[in-house]
């Protein structure tokens, strides 16, 4: 067997570039998740994309901008209603996303064609076209430019709202902008792992670096590492054992979780049962 072999084909540089992309993007977000406790916020922006998607496609628009626009109504949607209601936020994003997802998948069987809507459920990486790759490589590197700019703000509105407010920041504006952020990197993971998986993404690599250090920015740099390496080898992985690429990805990011809870220096299972003997 020749290990080497994916990296003679020009579509397996082109998904590894892709992954490595999307996965640094992710974990950087998902460092913002975990710490403000969002994980389900990103759960129900992935479903709820698909009715955009699939509207788009009928109106004859890019599936980006569907995809966008869907997820960004759902985040309004959902800001507004935990505002002007007695309804607990993760509540009222179950309502949202379930609704947008089942009217998503009313207009997907009603949708007659060739082309492989599908691959928005479950992400096609291998088979990505220019066109997409390059719209994904946009969408990632400006989200990911604008997180690193916001940061510091970001930081305190997910760790303290109330200081945030306190302090003068438009804590309004930094809401609806990580949103705004969390929606663009949903729609750029689409064509990786899909509606289906891209919470996986959004999740994992935080909860990894959460479990290995107790610094801000060295959980940043430890998420994007790990997904970043995750997404690479589900890409190599997949190529031998002819597996679903974004399936791959997501288990790989699995694994290291959970070596992260059980090996972690400090808050690993192991280290726990030593303080406690």
């Amino acid at each position: 067997m020749n290990l080497l072999a994916p990296f003679q084909y020009g579509f397996m540089q082109e998904a590894l570039l892709v992954g490595a992309l999307v996965g640094a993007v992710c974990a950087v977000l998902s460092c913002y998740l975990v710490l403000k406790g969002w994980s389900l916020m990103g759960d129900a922006i992935s479903h709820a994309v698909l009715p955009g998607v699939v509207g788009a496609y009928m109106l004859g628009l890019p599936l980006t901008v569907g995809a966008f626009a869907s997820g960004l109504f759902c985040a309004a949607a959902t800001g507004w209603i935990k505002s002007n209601t007695r309804i607990k936020e993760d509540t009222v994003m179950g309502i949202v996303f379930t609704g947008l997802f089942a009217f998503g998948l009313v207009l997907f069987t009603k949708v007659e064609t060739e082309a492989h809507l599908n691959h928005i459920l479950f992400g096609n990486i291998l088979g990505i076209e220019r066109a997409d790759m390059i719209q994904t490589i946009i969408a990632s590197v400006l989200t990911l430019v604008i997180i690193l700019i916001m940061r510091k703000d970001l930081l305190l509105f997910c760790f303290d709202v109330a200081h945030a407010r306190a302090i003068g920041l438009n804590t309004p504006l930094l809401y609806y902008l990580l949103l705004a952020l969390l929606a663009a990197t949903i729609v750029a993971s689409l064509q990786a792992v899909g509606i289906i998986l891209v919470v996986a993404m959004l999740v994992t690599p935080g909860c990894t670096a959460r479990l290995l250090t107790d610094r801000f920015d060295h959980m940043l740099l430890i998420a994007a590492g790990s997904s970043v390496l995750a997404s690479c080898l589900g890409v190599y992985v997949s190529f031998f054992i002819n597996g679903a690429t974004g399936s791959c990805i997501v288990l790989a990011q699995a694994a290291l979780f959970v070596l992260a809870f059980i090996f972690g220096p400090k808050h690993g299972l192991l280290a726990a049962r030593k303080r406690l003997a």
